[in-house]
């Protein structure tokens, strides 16, 4: 399969929507994809979550049900509430906004707009039955039944647009192992075509953490779905492919979304080096914004990513309960997997690359 390597989307915000007129609200249907996403183009809050191209991915991959609504005054679209209906033995019935989404949740242009999609979820959260709705809002205001689950938090780094400059401001023990790692002689390389050692890093990857692996048609339906937007990059010490990122650029920023690497590549410094060279990737294409991702608050990957001095921001996830008593937590950290956790990391990876697809749509 062939992609196009990515290219910079221009930022172009709307214009404010004035307050006056009445709100309606529709369902998506595909004769509202452009509309809808260049909606989200133009959200400062918009993300690649909540683009068209998510949908399709997550329907072609896991076949969950969209539920995707909108809100509409004066013939202009003035928010999104994409989300999806989601069934198993796990979870139980939900709605999510997003699965498999670091960024999800109800994009707005005035508080009327937001409430009204708010309401509309509600209403479908009841009409399905299902035991709670979680929105994966970046940020959010507290709203009457819902809860906030402050489980995570996301990392970012402003790109000055000089990668010298930036280098030159990084903590003095990054740029260490940064320079340990060049005169080990790595190199990277950036391209799809390295998809085949991508996806074995990354599921070498998740088995140490106890979770399971991916499909590989979920990242090739990520790379068709988002035809300009995604890169993969992967560092080499020789022949041997040592840590590897697929990133998604939106607008101005960039944000490396999934990541693998062997235990050899802690010793050369290739973990560094790989976040290194995709901050001067994402400088090279323009980016003013790298987004290092969430990670769960007092983890290994929240103190990694803290220590390149990001601004670090809590994530607002809320959730509606329904017919559930209690805020879930299907997170591999949960003390209740820590069983089935500690058997993953023992398993053969030719076995995780078998069963984890079977299992992980049960983890949106």
């Amino acid at each position: 399969m062939t992609v196009p390597e990515p290219a910079t989307i221009p930022v172009s915000f709307s214009a404010p929507v004035l307050s006056s007129g009445e709100i309606t609200t529709h369902a998506y249907t595909p004769q509202n994809e452009l509309e809808w996403d260049t909606y989200v183009l133009g959200r400062a809050d918009g993300s690649p979550f909540h683009q068209a191209a998510w949908k399709r991915a997550i329907e072609k991959t896991f076949g969950f049900r969209p539920l995707y609504v909108f809100a509409k005054r004066n013939d202009r679209i003035t928010g999104i509430a994409p989300v999806f209906l989601i069934s198993n033995w796990m979870t139980g019935r939900c709605l999510i906004s997003n699965p498999f989404a670091v960024y999800g949740g109800i994009l707005a242009d005035d508080q009327e707009t937001e409430s009204r999609l708010i309401a509309e979820l509600q209403g479908l959260g009841q009409e399905q039955r299902v035991q709670y709705l979680e929105l994966r809002s970046r940020r959010s205001q507290s709203r009457p039944n819902f809860h906030r689950n402050s489980r995570y938090s996301t990392f970012t780094l402003p790109l000055c647009g000089d990668a010298i400059a930036t280098y030159n401001a990084l903590p003095k023990d990054i740029r260490y192992m940064i320079r340990k790692a060049e005169k080990a002689g790595l190199r990277v390389r950036h391209g799809l075509e390295q998809f085949s050692s991508f996806y074995h890093l990354m599921t070498i990857n998740l088995r140490r953490l106890g979770t399971p692996a991916f499909p590989q048609r979920w990242f090739k339906n990520l790379l068709e779905e988002f035809r300009g937007q995604v890169t993969l990059t992967v560092v080499y010490e020789g022949g041997t492919a040592l840590a590897a990122g697929l990133s998604f650029l939106f607008r101005d920023w960039m944000q490396p979304y999934y990541i693998g690497s062997l235990d050899a590549a802690k010793k050369v410094g290739a973990n560094n080096f790989l976040w290194w060279e995709l901050i001067k990737l994402a400088t090279e294409r323009g980016c003013t914004r790298f987004d290092f991702g969430r990670s769960k608050n007092e983890s290994g990957n929240f103190d990694f990513k803290k220590k390149w001095n990001p601004t670090i921001e809590p994530l607002e996830y809320q959730v509606r309960l329904f017919q559930r008593k209690d805020v879930p937590n299907f997170s591999p950290a949960n003390p209740k997997f820590q069983m089935a956790t500690d058997l993953w990391k023992q398993m053969p990876l030719s076995l995780t690359r078998i069963v984890g697809p079977r299992v992980i749509r049960w983890f949106p």
